[in-house]
């Protein structure tokens, strides 16, 4: 992305985002062509606001998104490095471009400054409702830069109090510490980092602490396609909650889990094969796993993104037990708010249990920083946002997550899916 002399902030590649975006949108091309998918903003910080300032910026930036496509020389290294991607797909994204139109913006003061924002003072502070509707595989690319984007300009305009000293140096300590520990993990930062540029200065200090530190850690890549590319490492990245979430809309929940790898199987039938476990909460998953031996017999491993890490390692070795699968042969990838503290902790925890793990490490190192009118005390917060899958064919979706207090969606389906998978319905979901 670059920030131009008008503080606007757009990708100058297609490439900027994560893989999982691309490996969904071909699965989602396969399997449900055509399909209206929308998408939602949530911004989880009810005490921090949005300007009219930032705003502005944000939905001229939005505008200038259908100018990126895909180079010859990115397809090129798309075919290089991701041979799972069939050509009809690569000619689909070589012709693909971002439709701004797709995506809705408004900008909703806060009842003190209606007044203010009534005379457009960009001071004015309030919240955004942002959406993209259109084709599912059309609108699944939006969520990664929208959000990346979106937390550049905020810092760029309503939160100026950082600078990027020390930033270089936090983050070869924080990957000297982790590969010391023997812990293998990967950069996961784009949907909320500070900058393009944070992102940047993080990938050349983590590499240039793999190179100086060699022994059994490792940086296994990034989640960011660029930055891949740019500094040659592979890219990372498997599935996320929206696949699961669109399944289960489209074709019912109480096999949801099952049918989505099961489709997931059919467009790649020999990779990418780590299953995400808690879009309808672990135990959920768990019913259709062992349901389904082939998929741990098969299948490369889990990954963790929510409630108590320390109890998943632990309960999935039982599961595997059950099935008669060796589980040191498996792989855990956690990715939940990882920081090297918990990173540390858990890779104790697997190595006494013989559990191969690796991590996934985002905001904690692509924004992690402190005010400078604190002399360095005091943390600068990221945004706590998320852009998730809303509904797709009309039909809404939902996110029962592993932590309780964290269920996304149309708030009657959110009931109906816990009735189905027998978790117990919270007052929050009473009175929602």
């Amino acid at each position: 992305m670059v920030v131009d002399q008008d503080k606007l902030v757009y990708p100058t590649s297609l490439l900027d985002t994560d893989l999982y975006k691309f490996t969904m949108q071909q699965a989602v091309l396969q399997h449900f062509p055509g399909v209206e998918g929308t998408y939602k903003f949530t911004h989880r910080d009810k005490n921090v606001y949005f300007t009219r300032e930032c705003f502005d910026h944000f939905k001229r930036s939005v505008a200038l998104f259908s100018n990126v496509a895909l180079t010859k020389d990115e397809r090129a290294w798309l075919e290089q490095r991701c041979s799972y991607f069939t050509p009809q797909y690569l000619d689909y994204l070589e012709a693909y471009r971002f439709k701004p139109e797709q995506v809705h913006i408004d900008f909703v003061p806060v009842p003190e400054d209606v007044e203010k924002n009534a005379r457009d003072d960009p001071t004015a502070r309030g919240r955004l409702h942002i959406d993209a509707v259109g084709p599912w595989e059309e609108t699944i690319l939006w969520e990664v830069p929208l959000m990346a984007c979106l937390s550049e300009i905020y810092f760029t305009t309503a939160d100026t109090d950082w600078d990027y000293e020390g930033q270089a140096e936090a983050a070869y300590e924080k990957a000297v510490t982790l590969l010391k520990a023997g812990c293998v993990f990967s950069e996961f930062g784009t949907r909320r980092r500070r900058s393009f540029r944070t992102q940047r200065i993080v990938m050349d200090a983590i590499l240039k602490a793999a190179k100086d530190h060699p022994g059994s850690g490792g940086v296994n890549g990034t989640s960011n396609m660029y930055y891949a590319k740019e500094f040659d490492v592979p890219p990372v990245g498997t599935i996320a909650h929206e696949w699961y979430m669109g399944v289960g809309a489209m074709r019912g929940y109480e096999h949801a889990n099952a049918i989505a790898l099961e489709l997931w199987e059919k467009t790649y039938p020999n990779v990418l094969q780590i299953a995400l476990t808690d879009t309808f909460s672990t135990e959920a998953f768990y019913k259709d796993f062992v349901a389904n031996p082939h998929f741990a017999q098969k299948w490369t491993g889990l990954r963790q993104d929510s409630g108590d890490p320390y109890v998943f390692a632990p309960r999935a070795k039982e599961i595997y037990e059950q099935l008669g699968v060796d589980y040191k042969k498996k792989v855990i990838i956690f990715s939940d708010a990882l920081n090297v503290e918990k990173a540390l902790k858990l890779k104790k925890q697997c190595d006494e249990l013989g559990f191969k793990c690796s991590f996934g490490i985002g905001t904690s190192l692509s924004n992690d920083f402190r005010k400078k009118s604190s002399g360095g005390k005091e943390k600068s917060k990221a945004l706590n946002m998320v852009i998730k899958l809303s509904s797709v064919d009309g039909k809404p979706t939902v996110k029962i997550s592993d932590e309780i207090t964290k269920n996304t969606g149309d708030p009657d389906t959110v009931r109906l899916v816990k009735k189905v998978f027998q978790i117990p319905i919270t007052d929050q979901d009473r009175t929602v």
